[in-house]
């Protein structure tokens, strides 16, 4: 019985057919997030996936540390024979793991040289090969995505500033040798790595799993996303709009009862605005969970109100009639004089989603600590809602929502932490 199964597996394997699947692209533009998520995506879907990184490889079998940026000049000649042989060894075993029944092989490396992806191409002459290219020159996204790189143990004897810099020589020496991927080198997707956005492709149906890779790729995958509103603030119990108030005693205490409520739970990254009352709220997690950075977002930013910033909502009524008719007629398409509205600031909300879900690792969860403007455009983005019913989303500062956003699924739960 058992042997029929085994047989069975094999002819479905078969059927499917079998893929490599190569990553391209300079240090820290997402490949390995992407290959990870490409993985965990392909397996759900019955199809035996596995990722060979090179840089794990390379830390596992070279004792000596190689974290430093003249290991990766291409004129060092040694560092370069020792990076060719872990490529050929994580080939051979992409290789091996296909012959033995697995149906994607997924190689993790830069693979930035036309040289390199000729011997790619020359060995792994048994099945088709797909590129995946992930492209992303947003230079603060870089910076936040090679901060979270320098946590790696081999840059343990360097300064922050320090492990920064070698990062960035190591980046300008494969940039030294990076071309873009060609239609002469077969099927490839050239993907703007931040925004899910394919640049160029060259793909048909030879390619196995192709549609199922090609929406994965378009597609925002979140396992577990928790959207949370600030403590209680000073202006919120005047009423204000706006400003850069700090919390209030019982807002600390909601902040802490927060914190105690995830104290299980692992949340390697919160994100936040750049106001107090954010930044705030995140920090009792760094009691419980030292290893919690927060990385705080301009996109995260309240709705700016203008000229109303700072006032209470009887003021304007008082004392800019004009604007508290208009607000109140629609309030979705009003854009506050001087400031902004709910649809000027759409664009910005996705753009941190987008930097949030980019730097964040397959497996994590992902807590946006925002404001109640900003967070419903959160979750309109996962939650479909009329423009006219966005702005009156129940964003209450003593419970969060839990969003689960996949190609199979959508979970959204409002849950107590009080």
């Amino acid at each position: 019985m058992i042997l029929f199964y085994q047989e069975a597996a094999q002819m479905e394997s078969k059927l499917k057919g079998k893929l490599y699947i190569v990553m391209v692209g300079l240090p820290a533009r997402g490949k390995t997030t992407m290959a990870s998520k490409l993985k965990e995506n392909l397996m759900h879907n019955s199809v035996k996936a596995k990722v060979f990184n090179n840089g794990d490889l390379r830390r596992k079998i070279i004792r000596e540390n190689t974290s430093y940026p003249d290991f990766f000049n291409p004129e060092n000649k040694e560092g370069t024979a020792l990076r060719e042989k872990i490529a050929r060894i994580n080939m051979q075993r992409a290789k091996r793991f296909l012959n033995l029944g697995g149906d994607a092989a997924i190689l993790d490396a830069t693979n930035t040289s036309i040289s390199r992806r000729k011997k790619i191409i020359s060995f792994l002459d048994d099945h088709p090969i797909l590129f995946i290219e992930c492209i992303n020159e947003d230079k603060e996204i870089l910076d936040a995505s090679i901060r979270r790189k320098i946590d790696l143990k081999e840059f343990g004897h360097l300064s922050q500033e320090e492990a920064i810099a070698s990062f960035y020589q190591r980046i300008a020496y494969y940039r030294s040798q990076y071309l873009s991927l060609s239609k002469k080198e077969g099927h490839f997707i050239k993907l703007d790595s931040l925004h899910n956005k394919i640049i160029s492709e060259d793909i048909d149906s030879s390619i196995p799993f192709h549609e199922q890779i090609r929406d994965f790729l378009v597609s925002d995958i979140v396992k577990s996303l928790y959207v949370i509103r600030h403590g209680e603030t000073y202006y919120n119990l005047e009423n204000r709009i706006g400003g850069d108030s700090d919390l209030t005693p019982k807002g600390w205490e909601q902040a802490r009862a927060l914190a105690g409520f995830f104290k299980n739970k692992k949340i390697p990254l919160i994100f936040t605005s750049e106001k107090k009352r954010t930044i705030q709220t995140a920090l009792p997690f760094q009691e419980l969970q030292p290893a919690t950075t927060i990385i705080s977002l301009a996109e995260f930013n309240e709705i700016d109100a203008g000229v109303c910033e700072s006032m209470t909502y009887e003021e304007i009524k008082n004392k800019m009639p004009e604007i508290h008719q208009a607000r109140k007629k629609n309030k979705y398409h009003y854009i506050y004089p001087q400031g902004e509205g709910y649809l000027t600031m759409r664009d910005r909300i996705n753009r941190g989603l987008k930097k949030a879900l980019y730097l964040s690792n397959p497996n994590d969860n992902i807590m946006i600590i925002g404001h109640r403007g900003v967070n419903r455009m959160i979750l309109s983005h996962f939650l479909f809602r009329r423009e006219e019913d966005v702005p009156f989303i129940y964003i209450p500062q003593d419970r969060f929502y839990m969003i689960a956003a996949t190609q199979e699924k959508k979970l959204f739960q409002l849950k107590r932490f009080q």
